[in-house]
């Protein structure tokens, strides 16, 4: 059985190892507390056939569970529009934030396996920076992770994946990226 006490995620090793100095470097940071690190990954999926079958957010909210590898919460709307068929307190979505060791291993899988399994894949976006150092993305297809039983599947589903950092440029977030190896498009 693994030891939880002395396992550490394979991109946090590279980070403490590699990533630090090449970043001081290219940077040219006095202090180590300067240099970008991952804050927090956010994961979201917004569910619009939540209108007519509340069920249907509860099973992406299952289905988000196991992608993250963490309870799923329900997000419900905070005011009714009717032209959307909306009312206050309808369950519409669900989200996750993973932080830490399971932060790291989300983006190991995002990286490794998820996003090469996507149809027509090029790279992602270079310019979904939001100017303060977060990327944003997001996917069509919930099933490009292996967690998820493909027949078992009732609705493809897409989801918003955000990754925070506390750098202060979106130049600097980029790099940080670019060192996890994420496959941004030329």
């Amino acid at each position: 059985m693994l030891d939880a006490t002395k396992y550490t995620p394979r991109l946090r090793q590279q980070f403490r190892d590699t990533i630090k100095a090449a970043l001081k470097e290219e940077f040219g940071y006095k202090n180590d507390m300067q240099i970008p690190r991952l804050d927090k990954i956010v994961l979201n999926m917004g569910v619009g056939e939540a209108v007519k079958d509340t069920k249907k957010v509860k099973q992406a909210a299952e289905e988000l569970s196991l992608i993250a590898g963490q309870k799923a919460v329900i997000t419900h709307a905070k005011k009714s529009i009717a032209g959307f068929r909306v009312r206050e307190e309808m369950p519409l979505g669900c989200k996750v934030t993973l932080r830490g060791d399971r932060m790291y291993e989300f983006l190991d899988r995002l990286i490794n396996i998820a996003l090469p399994r996507v149809r027509d894949f090029r790279g992602v976006k270079a310019t979904s920076f939001d100017g303060r150092g977060n990327y944003a993305m997001g996917l069509k297809e919930h099933i490009v992770f292996p967690e998820i039983n493909f027949d078992k599947v009732d609705e493809v589903l897409g989801m918003d994946i955000i990754i925070c950092t506390n750098a202060k440029t979106d130049a600097e977030a980029k790099s940080l990226l670019k060192h996890f190896n994420m496959p941004f498009s030329a």
